[in-house]
């Protein structure tokens, strides 16, 4: 991206606590989709503060952090005893008169585990749910000059939000990035439960051609309806253009409509695990048929198809993998979860190193650069939900657990290295309750993704109890010598 590219941008939004904006595009920014990173500048309070969100409150004594950051760093170490209640965050941000119209959405990559957000005092959005991201349209709080984000991050147990149980610490604060995203009227879903508004799907695969679907998720926030094209490109690993598809469709204001469109790769080349971790791109765009701003959204493309028989085990574009690897927290001395990319990476090169080739992400769902080095390094990916060890018998746990899972898969369908949802681990109760969370949950994940299995991994009841018949796959759980 280059520095002309963001000019406009650079004026519209100024980080205080630096005096100059810089901006860091997302990986899915292109032409009128913008992002700038909001991760330096905050303030931090352990406790509640009830004047926290007025625009007027000095919190000159709060402590400096930058994200990401947990306030559990240190008591969280050794998983007892730890801190579980509130804490407030707080920067400012300025923006000019002049903006072209555009819709402007907050977006948080995670914050443990309830997180109340505040822009110029008035409260845009709640967030239940400690593992994924989250976006909240602040449009219409945004305004010229200063402007003041605040956020109620807590982490206290809450029967209604899970984990409810787990040998984990559950870290507090706003523990991966925050973000301001800025898009034309017509632009991209950006309020798919933190997805991208753009996914791909492999319909079939051969040695001569591969067909590919891509639904992208169009929205016109325009005040009068609009006809719009959508374009979607498929790129090679060179940024060579290998598919392209165009389709015209009214839309009215107000209105979000999934766009489908089919697309043929000749000479198709597979993901192939660590063999040949080959990525495609899907780039799609979406603009007024009369012209205007173009909004695009850029997501990865591995092609491949998995199977698993249960006398021969994993099959990986049609030859059998036998998988050896890790479970992964991703925890780490005197951060707790507020992990950098580099630990990330790190993590990633000791597994590379290892001769692994598959990866459990425990216990819920991680940062987006686990799942992006997961599609470089070819390693073949377990993702779950928090649902451990414990159940909720209220029906707020439920929907909890299915926001959790609709989040997970919408924020992660794209990555090639995901072939199996997990819907829970270890829970202890074999009754009513849970069974009917690991039958919805199944229910839910073949709504969202038929091409997945899905998974439980079960230890504490029989190996034929019920709770092992809800899904596609279970995982058995062996402690040999405890």
């Amino acid at each position: 991206m280059t520095t002309m590219r963001f000019a406009w941008f650079a004026g519209l939004v100024a980080l205080l606590m630096a005096g100059v904006l810089s901006p860091t595009p997302s990986r899915a920014a292109m032409d009128g989709r913008q992002q700038a990173s909001l991760n330096e500048g905050w303030r931090f309070q352990k406790g509640d503060t009830a004047d926290a969100p007025v625009v007027a409150f000095d919190p000159k004594d709060w402590l400096k952090v930058t994200l990401p950051h947990t306030f559990n760093g240190a008591d969280g170490a050794d998983g007892g005893g730890y801190y579980r209640g509130p804490g407030w965050y707080r920067r400012e941000f300025f923006t000019a008169d002049g903006a072209a119209p555009g819709r402007y959405f907050l977006q948080f990559d995670g914050a443990a585990l309830v997180a109340d957000v505040y822009l110029n005092g008035q409260r845009v959005g709640r967030h239940e749910g400690g593992y994924a991201a989250f976006r909240f349209d602040v449009t219409a709080r945004v305004r010229p000059g200063r402007n003041v984000v605040a956020v109620r991050v807590d982490n206290s147990a809450s029967p209604h939000i899970a984990p409810l149980g787990g040998d984990f610490t559950v870290f507090g604060g706003l523990y991966r990035g925050v973000s301001l995203i800025r898009t034309p009227l017509l632009h991209v879903d950006a309020l798919d439960h933190g997805g991208p508004g753009v996914y791909a799907t492999t319909v079939s695969m051969t040695p001569e051609r591969a067909t590919v679907r891509v639904t992208t998720r169009v929205r016109n926030d325009a005040p009068a309806a609009r006809r719009t094209r959508v374009t979607t490109r498929i790129l090679d690993a060179e940024g060579g253009l290998v598919a392209q598809a165009s389709s015209v469709k009214p839309l009215a204001a107000g209105a979000t409509t999934p766009v489908e469109q089919t697309l043929t790769i000749d000479k198709a080349r597979a993901w192939n695990g660590r063999k040949d971790p080959y990525l495609y791109a899907v780039a799609a765009t979406v603009a007024g048929v009369e012209g205007g701003e173009t909004d695009a959204v850029r997501v990865p493309l591995g092609l491949r198809t998995t199977r698993i028989d249960p006398d021969k085990g994993f099959f990986l574009n049609g030859e059998h993998l036998a998988v050896h690897g890790v479970n992964l927290h991703l925890d780490r001395p005197g951060v707790g979860l507020a992990v950098s990319d580099d630990d990330v990476a790190e993590d990633f090169r000791l597994m590379e190193a290892m001769g692994a080739n598959g990866l459990r992400l425990v216990h819920f769902q991680h940062p987006a650069k686990a799942y992006d080095l997961a599609d470089r390094a070819g390693l073949v990916v377990w993702t779950e939900i928090p649902f451990n060890s414990k159940v909720g018998y209220e029906p707020e746990f439920l929907a909890n657990l299915e926001q959790q899972l609709r989040e997970l898969i919408r924020q992660t369908y794209n990555h090639p290295s995901v072939v199996v949802w997990g819907l829970g681990n270890e829970v202890y109760a074999a009754d009513e309750a849970t069974n009917q969370a690991l039958a919805a949950l199944h229910a839910l994940a073949k709504a969202e993704d038929p091409s997945r299995p899905t998974v439980y991994a079960h230890c504490c009841a029989s190996d034929t109890d019920r709770l092992t018949t809800h899904t596609d796959l279970i995982g058995y759980n062996r402690y040999y010598g405890w």
